[in-house]
């Protein structure tokens, strides 16, 4: 009985350094792309909503007021 020897090295991700370099490539440009979006999305969603309403004593503005 012969049995048929099948190549795979070819298919192989530690063989191939062409298909390998261009894979790690590509997850380096999805995980920098995707870091990213996400601080932009969590600085904005994180944003200053702008100024509260804060009750200052008169004795201490610029020029102040006294009983």
């Amino acid at each position: 009985m012969e049995q048929e020897i099948i190549e795979t090295k070819h298919k192989d991700f530690t063989h191939n350094w062409v298909s390998s370099s261009r894979f790690l490539f590509y997850c380096q440009v999805f995980l920098i792309v995707a870091f990213t979006l996400g601080g932009c999305y969590n600085l904005y969603s994180h944003r200053y909503k702008g100024h509260p309403k804060v009750t200052v004593p008169e004795s201490t503005l610029y020029n102040p007021e006294y009983k």
